[in-house]
């Protein structure tokens, strides 16, 4: 075996734990994964199929660590050891072709987590630097600056005086005892400024004490989209070390998916205690506000207006009904999608891939199916998008079929229709 296929091999095997081996066991190779995700969908070719994208991993435990593979082994019944040309071969099914949307993980009739379990295995890529080059790039960022983008707090920092001045509400950094820190994505700062000057409208009607930390202002995790449980607890410990600082009472995730995720319930797991404040994602804290009457919704946006659901929001995150709640407050005409909440269909780019530049024509031949389903409702104006990582696809994805439709975030528009008093 090869120095990088066994550094990936000993990775594999330090992450296979009576779980993992569970669903190894317990695989009835049945297909109903394969119809669960959009990558298969939208090529029909086997080998999207989510189960063989963990080749490499059950492969390695069924010759190290299923039972009796020992015995098996002196009589030649176990697989031969995984090579460094398999790992390159299945690199691209495990990047370029899973978002672990948890789509698959749904539908399997034996409960198989394999969404989880893909993340899981990427660590062992990560081991064996076998890595598609644009997550690498963004990881380098991030441990530079925090930023998979590379955004300095000088680039927010202009950003915040941009919006300070549209909204005329002076927005604070490094507000010590603030009940609430906000922390955002890269892409929502470059992309989308006008989310902070939405926060600030929004949480200026309703009273609301509130910070954004000069030192951790970034809640993307690129970490776990690329699969390095070290770099993963890093940026977690970023956020945690500046919110004791500022003795915030909460800390804020923004509209992003593996953002929430990392941080709200897997982020007390890998800096090892429980945290001193309470995560709450910015949905469900509008929804708190507007329940208590604090943001009260004014006239409603006449426009025809769908929800897409990103997945580690919704299916993986639990805000079902939150989002709906607040777009029938904001929105006169809202209708859902076919197969919308829960079993959504994922908008092709999460989980590392919309980073991934090689993996741009796959990435958009899955979008095309979350493109269908807004087709087939009908004269549609716009779509709300609350995770900024899917907005951004659906607009090159809306720019490379040449459709004419708006993309809206949430928070905007909840600050857009608010009463003013």
């Amino acid at each position: 075996m090869s120095a990088v296929a066994q550094k990936a091999v000993s990775k594999f095997l330090e992450f296979i734990d009576a779980d993992i081996a569970a669903y190894a066991e317990s695989c009835v190779h049945c297909g109903e994964c394969a119809e669960a995700c959009h990558f298969y969908l939208a090529t029909k070719d086997p080998k999207y199929t989510p189960t063989y994208k963990l080749f490499p991993l059950v492969k390695a435990y069924k010759r190290h660590k299923a039972p009796l593979s020992g015995l098996k082994k002196m009589l030649g019944l176990v697989p031969a050891e995984v090579t460094e040309d398999e790992l390159r071969e299945w690199e691209p099914l495990v990047y370029d072709a899973c978002t672990m949307c948890g789509r698959c993980t749904l539908v399997c009739p034996m409960g198989i987590d394999i969404a989880g379990t893909i993340r899981k295995m990427r660590e062992g890529f990560v081991a064996a630097g076998i890595v598609p080059e644009g997550l690498s790039v963004a990881a380098a960022n991030a441990e530079r600056t925090g930023s998979p983008m590379g955004v300095t707090l000088k680039a927010l920092s202009a950003q915040i005086v941009r919006q300070e001045k549209e909204t005329g509400i002076k927005i604070e950094i490094d507000k010590k005892g603030a009940d609430y820190m906000a922390i955002l994505s890269s892409m929502e700062i470059m992309g989308y400024p006008e989310i902070i000057g939405a926060y600030a409208k929004l949480f200026k009607q309703a009273g609301v004490s509130w910070t954004i930390s000069s030192e951790a202002f970034e809640a993307t995790n690129v970490g776990v989209q690329i699969g390095d449980g070290k770099m993963a607890k890093m940026l977690v410990q970023r956020i945690v070390d500046a919110a004791e600082k500022l003795k915030v009472k909460h800390v804020i995730s923004p509209e992003c998916g593996h953002a929430y995720g990392a941080l709200r319930w897997a982020g007390p797991n890998m800096v090892g205690k429980e945290f001193s404040f309470k995560v709450v994602h910015i949905i469900e804290l509008l929804d708190q506000l507007r329940r208590e009457g604090r943001i009260p919704a004014g006239e409603k946006d006449g426009r025809r207006m769908t929800l897409h659901d990103p997945c580690q929001l919704i299916r993986r995150g639990g805000l079902l009904q939150e989002p709906r709640t607040l777009l029938d407050d904001s929105c006169s005409d809202f209708i859902e999608m076919e197969g919308a909440g829960i079993a959504n269909l994922c908008c092709g780019g999460g989980g590392g891939v919309s980073a991934n530049e090689r993996a741009r024509e796959l990435q958009m031949a899955a979008f095309a199916q979350k493109l269908k389903q807004i087709n087939d409702l009908g004269d549609i104006d716009a779509v709300v998008v609350p995770c900024a990582n899917c907005r951004t696809v659906f607009e090159d994805g809306l720019d490379e079929f040449e459709v004419d439709l708006e993309v809206v975030g949430l928070g905007e528009l909840v600050a857009e229709t608010l009463a003013s008093k």
